[in-house]
């Protein structure tokens, strides 16, 4: 289903968390759940997936993730204030102790001068505490910044569960 680098990186990461008997939850937005669908393509994922969130609309990243209405105007849903504050609310609003969230804009349309179609948001939470990542994939295409964006959420999910 996802490209064979997408898989071998959700494995590590589901091997990784049930070594160290973590639970994950995703906050995702621009990739829409496909951060949860590499993850969960792993035999045995449900010992470490606890839920994912897709909070595509503001309102969503409000109400199920707890996101200030007010971060989101002042900064927009592309940035970082929004993608720390969906990773802290994936934990808070979970059993789980990690967390990665993504936020960005993956086209084609709905870009700007400072926020174009490429750029991504990504936060992860974990024991080790928060990040941030911004990329700016450029215009690649939809699809293409959507598993770029997978790729990067779970290398970060990596980093956040030690492994």
């Amino acid at each position: 289903m996802f490209p064979d680098d997408i898989d071998a990186l959700a494995r590590r990461v589901v091997e990784a968390a049930i070594a160290r008997s973590l639970l994950i939850a995703l906050a995702e937005s621009c990739t829409g759940g496909l951060v949860a669908g590499a993850l969960t393509a792993i035999p045995g994922s449900s010992a470490a997936v606890e839920r994912g969130f897709v909070t595509y609309s503001n309102a969503a990243k409000s109400e199920m993730l707890g996101v200030p209405a007010g971060l989101i105007e002042a900064h927009g849903a592309v940035s970082e204030p929004v993608a720390r504050a969906m990773a802290e609310g994936a934990v808070r609003r979970s059993a789980a102790a990690v967390s990665v969230a993504i936020t960005g804009i993956a086209g084609p349309g709905g870009g700007s001068d400072g926020k174009p179609v490429g750029l991504v948001h990504f936060a992860a939470s974990g024991p080790s505490g928060l990040i941030h990542a911004e990329h700016r994939f450029g215009d690649l295409g939809r699809e293409a910044i959507r598993l770029e964006g997978v790729r990067v959420a779970l290398r970060l999910l990596l980093d956040r569960i030690g492994a």
